[in-house]
C-alpha cells in the first residue's frame, strides 16, 4: 500500500490534544447556545447556523489535531 497523504492521515491525540479538542467543542457549544438564545432555535436559517458551526468546529479540531505537539508519537500510525 502506498503512503497516505498527510491530508488523509489519522491523527491520534495525546492528553494535551484531547483537552484542546474538548475546549474547542465547549467554545462552539457556548457560541451556539448564545446564538440560539438570541435568535431562537427554529427555522431554516438556524439549521444553517448549526450546520456551519459543526463544520467550523470540525476544521478547528482537524487543524489542532494535525499539530505534532497534540499527537501521540507512534511510528505504527504514520502510514494510516
Amino acid at each position: 500500500m502506498s503512503n497516505i497523504r498527510s491530508e488523509f492521515r489519522v491523527h491520534l491525540l495525546n492528553e494535551q490534544g484531547i483537552v484542546k479538542a474538548k475546549k474547542i467543542a465547549q467554545i462552539f457549544t457556548t457560541l451556539l447556545n448564545d446564538v440560539e438564545e438570541t435568535s431562537g432555535k427554529d427555522g431554516r436559517e438556524m439549521a444553517l447556523v448549526r450546520t456551519q458551526l459543526e463544520q467550523a468546529a470540525f476544521f478547528a479540531k482537524k487543524a489542532m489535531a494535525q499539530r505534532p505537539e497534540n499527537q501521540i508519537a507512534s511510528p505504527s500510525v504514520e502510514g494510516t
